[in-house]
């Protein structure tokens, strides 16, 4: 029996207890948020994992995505990469890798952390059968449903499936064209795949069979966005709205009919005055499922520093209602994260959350004892309070103060050393 079909029975689950203490919910809010689709606690029976809720009226979390490439393969790195990531407070990583040996690579990152791990299953099938046959065109349906079901039983807990992606969809991109090109490998993979075979996309043409092997391994899905915008001009266009109606559909009927728990994925890359409509848009199409945005980023020429890109596009999604942040490393569009790519890109898309969750939430009880901390000069509380209290303790001791109250920013100067002294500010 899956999570959903107890809490459409009304039961309460232990996984749904735990998700209300962390969130500071009743554990009958989380369960009537899953029944109605809302609220995913993605699990799986192959591995212990530490529960994260994502969805309506719960904090929004932030995913780290890694992953060897074809140019570099090492093993040992991704599992540091991964145990960085989760160290750094990620909630959720995606295993992505398109290099070396797929499933042990994945095997040796599920086991070194207890987060939620999701994947994609269908860059396995393809790379697979270039090594094969030559081509990514070569990829047979078996070798896709192969795929998933092997990484299911790994203990993957959700998968982005790009069910979306159908004739329809490429007849919209085609029509209307690309400044920015198509930046979803699976988006390209998949269209390649379709174009050449003049065939449907067997995710969407067999949809009820996934569902299917989804269930039997109890595998979240997360309706993949192969025709998001790799480039600010070309956000919200018809190719990504039409690919974002069939994922609606599908997302509804996994739910509905098979008690999956199901995330919708989101653009990437979208200007920051078109943020608050495409979660609107993707809310109210989707029946308020948990939202997955990848970024965004908005604006496309800080190579080097589009983790801050991100963060203003991020946090300005989790105030609108965005559920669910991938991260974005400085490394974006230039090369393959490393170790601090990965630490850096966690930490800057958490305080994106946190900056959201402020407006989203009400949460500012944190930000708030911090005044108070600063007001009152006490370092160790706001060292406490911060959401990377070692790089504050660090960066003050680097240059630390002759007065031990102040920092060297003012130094014997300090505005609130010297409101302390002649009155009484408190409140």
């Amino acid at each position: 029996m899956s999570i959903v079909t107890d809490a459409k029975n009304g039961t309460i689950t232990e996984e749904m207890k735990k998700v209300a203490e962390i969130e500071g919910v009743e554990p009958e809010f989380v369960r009537r948020g899953i029944a109605a689709g809302r609220i995913v606690i993605p699990v799986t029976p192959y591995r212990d994992i530490r529960v994260c809720g994502i969805g309506e009226g719960l904090t929004t979390k932030v995913n780290a995505s890694i992953g060897a490439s074809s140019d570099i393969v090492d093993e040992e790195l991704e599992v540091e990469k991964a145990k960085a990531a989760q160290a750094a407070g990620a909630d959720t990583l995606m295993e992505l890798g398109t290099g070396g040996d797929f499933l042990g690579i994945r095997k040796k990152v599920c086991d070194a952390i207890d987060l939620s791990v999701g994947s994609v299953p269908l860059y396995q099938a393809f790379i697979s059968a270039a090594k094969r046959d030559g081509s990514i065109v070569h990829m047979t349906e078996d070798d896709l449903w192969n795929a998933t079901e092997e990484q299911a039983k790994l203990g993957t807990n959700f998968m982005a499936i790009h069910t979306g992606i159908n004739n329809i969809v490429l007849d919209r991109l085609k029509a209307h064209g690309r400044y920015g090109g198509l930046c979803s490998r699976g988006g390209a993979f998949m269209s390649s795949w379709m174009l050449h075979n003049e065939a449907e996309n067997p995710l969407y043409k067999d949809f009820d069979y996934l569902c299917e092997i989804l269930k039997e391994h109890e595998v979240t899905l997360s309706t993949g966005n192969g025709m998001r915008a790799g480039a600010v001009h070309d956000a919200t266009d018809r190719a990504q709205i039409q690919e974002l109606i069939i994922n609606s559909e599908c997302a509804q009927r996994a739910h509905d009919e098979y008690d999956l728990q199901v995330i919708v994925e989101g653009p990437g890359h979208v200007p920051l005055d078109e943020i608050d409509m495409n979660v609107k848009l993707m809310k109210s199409m989707s029946d308020h499922k948990p939202f997955y945005m990848l970024g965004p980023l908005v604006t496309d020429v800080a190579p080097g520093r589009d983790h801050i890109v991100t963060a203003i596009g991020a946090s300005q999604s989790a105030a609108a209602g965005c559920d669910f942040l991938c991260y974005v490393t400085p490394a974006e569009h230039l090369a393959l994260p490393n170790k601090e790519d990965v630490i850096e890109g966690v930490k800057t898309s958490k305080i994106a959350a946190h900056v959201g969750d402020m407006v989203k939430l009400n949460k500012r009880d944190q930000d708030l004892a911090m005044a108070r901390a600063r007001r009152d000069l006490d370092w160790e509380k706001m060292y406490s309070l911060a959401l990377d209290p070692e790089l504050a303790r660090d960066v003050r001791n680097s240059r630390a103060p002759e007065d031990t109250d102040a920092c060297t920013m003012c130094g014997n100067f300090c505005a609130l050393k010297i409101v302390n002294q002649n009155y009484d500010l408190a409140k």
